[in-house]
């Protein structure tokens, strides 16, 4: 792994030196611009439309629109003398618990390793860290830009998760079209509940793929092949206006999974009801007005006609 960032964690009085990595990597294509006459890639260059030249980096400057066309400059030394305190120390500020983030504060995740003679006071954090439960909450700066930070154990290594600052989250009011005051069909809600349920699982990160970039691929290589290509147009959306039936499709789609998974074994029977109890529950309360959530023989043209619905 390449080193990103070199510097310390502290602490209280405890100095614990670390190398960063990046524990993420894009994976997506990369593409070019081509000229299509000749084949060549399309070059970009620093050009000032003012002057009408090339400009090398030795004569660009950093500048601060404050006004229309009106800027303040800065030079390369001034904004690193900004971050020069704080660039190289990974500053503990409160210990909290992860429970208490909301995932959209989260950015970028990186793995530290001890370095230099930090080994002894890196596994004291990591293990001090491990026992309460608890994650640090820090400001880094890396590569100038200065960001809060989630410091946390995963696998027996030191991860850093850069998180966005609360003013630069967008507040939920600025969403348009959000609904108000919607009734909810409780039969619905029964069913929609019941989907959910049958399509839960427990999280495995392996089985979830890129197909765009998979399909990609092997379009690339077919082309470096020089095999003629040929896609099949999209099939178009149907809009489904009976929700219901949706919903019943839907779990009768999902049935045959269900029934080949094993089943859970319940060790708190509690208050919660089991799947056959809401079946039934939701039979009883409205036997004779609402379909049931298993269709009787006969209604299974019901349920076909409701799967090309929604195809």
């Amino acid at each position: 792994m390449h080193t990103v960032w070199k510097g310390a964690i502290s602490f209280g009085l405890v100095h614990v030196p670390v190398k960063m990595f990046s524990a993420t990597e894009d994976k997506d294509i990369s593409m070019k611009y081509i000229h299509k006459s000749c084949g060549s890639p399309i070059s970009y260059v620093r050009r000032c439309p003012s002057c009408d030249v090339d400009v090398d980096w030795e004569e660009i400057s950093r500048g601060y629109e404050y006004d229309k066309g009106k800027y303040v400059l800065f030079e390369k030394e001034e904004l690193e003398q900004l971050s020069a305190t704080t660039d190289r120390t990974i500053r503990i500020l409160d210990f909290v618990d992860l429970q208490e983030i909301d995932p959209i504060y989260f950015q970028k995740t990186y793995y530290l390793s001890p370095d230099q003679a930090g080994s002894n006071a890196y596994q004291l954090l990591m293990e001090a860290m491990h026992q309460s439960g608890k994650i640090g909450i820090a400001k880094i700066a890396i590569r100038s830009k200065s960001s809060l930070a989630a410091i946390r154990v995963m696998e027996g290594c030191l991860a850093v998760e850069t998180i966005f600052y609360p003013d630069e989250i967008r507040p939920i009011s600025q969403v348009p079209n959000l609904p108000d005051g919607v009734n909810i069909n409780e039969k619905e809600l029964t069913m929609a509940k019941l989907l959910i349920e049958q399509l839960s699982t427990p999280f495995e990160p392996d089985k979830y793929t890129d197909d765009y970039r998979d399909n990609l691929l092997q379009l690339i290589e077919q082309k470096v092949a020089g095999e003629e290509i040929s896609l099949a147009p999209a099939k178009a959306e149907t809009n489904v206006i009976d929700l219901m039936a949706a919903l019943q499709a839907s779990i009768e789609a999902v049935k045959p999974a269900a029934a080949a998974a094993p089943t859970p074994i319940v060790t708190d029977p509690g208050p919660t009801k089991t799947k056959r109890t809401r079946k039934t529950a939701a039979k009883k309360n409205d036997e004779t007005t609402e379909p049931t959530l298993t269709p009787k023989p006969k209604r299974k043209t019901t349920s076909k006609s409701a799967k090309k619905t929604i195809s």
